[in-house]
């Protein structure tokens, strides 16, 4: 145990715990300067799911290879339970209570979905992984719990679930041309698909386009947004001087948009800074997928990298009015348990492919 601890990469964890640092400084601005209520709890969670990652991190690689269908299975049925047994938080039935504790089954099986498509390219032969055949598996795979996710509805989190089960299948060696056709087809049925949203989404997507027209309903929360990331200007008002923030007029800054918070207060420095931290740790996960002797090291590794970027990438430009606002928390910075805990998680299990980036793992193996 003590020889694995020295082999653990201490720089990931220090960008980690610094990005999760930043994170509290804003919820205690958000806060008007107080610890409560969401500092305090962040940081519990924290440390809880700190603990989680270096279990994770120290568990035998070949026993997640050997259990990440059964994982798998266990959070398909938890993402199941939501729709039998499941309550409604902010308009959606996203959460199931597990032993009294609210769990987001949804952002467990993201991790789920990477365990589950790296056991199974590992455990295929590269050069017949663009067999169609053998696509079916992981298509099902990445499609089945989208599916459920999207009857919540939680479109934002059924998009990270299958845009980072697409990276995985294109690092795993699936050919650019099926990512092309499934692209066109996919633009063909846009039009289609627009009936079939709901009409909050439908709002979602218009107030996007039109913001300006309707700025004290449904266009509020953007155009707030983009006041007060456009007052920061390139150092900011100064940590607790943002008007936007501290004078409420900020909705939900504390969880979607603390990036927005960051803006105002530390301007575009500050979120260069943040941004920069959260790139050297993708870097990282890049670095550790190209040191791993193994397939399914590489794709864990790969497909927690890729989970953070989309984040990131969808979350920032929802907050600047890129794209329509779908409830995408910014990782390690936005307030709420369940990402909290699920990408220190995932970071476990970057963790445990640099622990373990030189072990033999057989490429066949019973599934328990």
């Amino acid at each position: 145990m003590l020889t694995k601890l020295t082999q653990i990469n201490w720089f990931l964890v220090l960008y980690i715990t610094l990005v999760a640092t930043i994170g509290f400084i804003m919820m205690i601005s958000a806060a008007g300067g107080h610890f409560s209520p969401w500092a305090s709890r962040q940081i519990l969670r924290f440390a809880f799911a700190f603990i989680l990652m270096m279990g994770i991190a120290l568990t035998p690689a070949s026993v997640l290879l050997r259990y990440a269908y059964v994982i798998y299975a266990v959070c398909l049925l938890l993402l199941i339970g939501v729709e039998v047994a499941g309550f409604i938080g902010m308009g959606a039935k996203r959460w199931v209570d597990v032993g009294g504790v609210n769990l987001q089954p949804s952002e467990l099986m993201k991790l789920a979905v990477i365990l589950a498509l790296a056991r199974y390219f590992h455990s295929t032969n590269f050069q017949e992984v663009n067999r169609l055949v053998l696509l079916l598996p992981p298509v099902l795979l990445i499609l089945v719990p989208a599916a459920f996710v999207l009857r919540q509805p939680n479109l934002g989190t059924a998009t990270i679930l299958i845009s980072v089960g697409a990276i995985l299948c294109f690092m795993a060696g699936v050919r650019a041309r099926y990512f092309i056709i499934i692209i066109v087809l996919a633009l063909a049925a846009a039009p289609i698909g627009w009936h079939f949203l709901h009409d909050y989404q439908k709002q979602r997507v218009m107030t996007f386009l039109y913001p300006e027209e309707d700025p004290l309903g449904a266009g509020y929360n953007i155009m707030q947004s983009m006041i007060a990331i456009g007052s920061g200007g390139f150092f900011g008002k100064g940590f607790m001087q943002g008007s936007q923030g501290q004078l409420d007029f900020l909705p939900e800054k504390h969880t979607d948009f603390i990036f927005t918070m960051l803006a105002e207060e530390f301007g575009f420095f500050g979120c260069f800074v943040v941004l920069a931290l959260c790139m050297a740790l993708i870097g990282y996960g890049i670095a550790i997928a190209l040191r791993c002797r193994h397939q399914f090291g590489s794709l864990l590794s790969i497909g927690v990298a890729a989970m953070l970027f989309i984040h990131i990438c969808i979350n920032t430009a929802m907050v600047m009015g890129l794209i329509p606002v779908v409830g995408v928390p910014l990782p390690l910075l936005s307030y709420g348990g369940s990402i909290m805990i699920s990408m220190l998680m995932g970071f476990g299990l970057m963790q445990n492919a640099y622990v373990h980036r030189d072990v033999h793992l057989p490429r066949t193996m019973g599934i328990i």
